[in-house]
């Protein structure tokens, strides 16, 4: 009997770790990677830039493991249904995740998830994972659930991370309108 305890605690502990987020460790104020990726809007390709997505406004990268598994599903739902309160903010958002690639297409177009509204990019190797931290913990070469906030600055202005996706949309929506009117930006 002890042993079977024994057995349990160390798989719920186990199972408990891979679960886990890792913990970003790009802070606010920490300027974001820069990045370019292979990338999906409503099923056609196109190469997202980061710098150039902030010359229009904040953008929100939101990471999350795969396209067509259950939270991922979710978590995109949630973005779609709320992309005209971004768009509002002259806000872009963009899905990036290093797993199922060959998924993405499918998924950046169909109306349970993504529904054509926003991209999708594709993190080949998980190398802008890595540069954002926002890998899984016993899961290298998959994408955290994390979400950041970036100014049209460049600088980090609010990190979220929970593999829950129920509270990435609002958390970043929110961070969106608190920032200080840009200039430039979406003008």
């Amino acid at each position: 009997m002890k042993s079977l305890l024994k057995f349990a605690a160390i798989t719920l502990v186990g199972t408990a770790a891979f679960a886990s987020p890792a913990f970003a460790a790009l802070k606010v104020g920490t300027q974001a990677p820069d990045f370019s990726a292979p990338a999906y809007l409503a099923g056609q390709p196109f190469t997202f830039k980061l710098a150039d997505a902030l010359k229009q406004g904040p953008v929100v990268v939101y990471f999350f493991p795969a396209p067509h598994t259950s939270g991922c599903n979710i978590e995109a739902h949630l973005f779609s249904e709320a992309i005209d309160q971004f768009k509002a903010q002259h806000a872009t958002v963009i899905g990036v995740t290093a797993g199922h690639l060959s998924e993405l297409a499918a998924f950046s177009k169909e109306a349970d998830h993504c529904s054509g509204k926003f991209p999708v990019a594709a993190d080949e190797g998980a190398k802008i994972a890595k540069d954002y931290d926002a890998l899984l913990l016993l899961k290298p070469g998959w994408s955290d659930r994390t979400s950041y906030v970036i100014a049209p600055s460049g600088k980090i202005t609010y990190v979220y991370s929970s593999l829950s996706p129920e509270k990435h949309v609002q958390e970043t929506l929110d961070a969106v309108k608190a920032l200080e009117p840009q200039g430039s930006a979406g003008k």
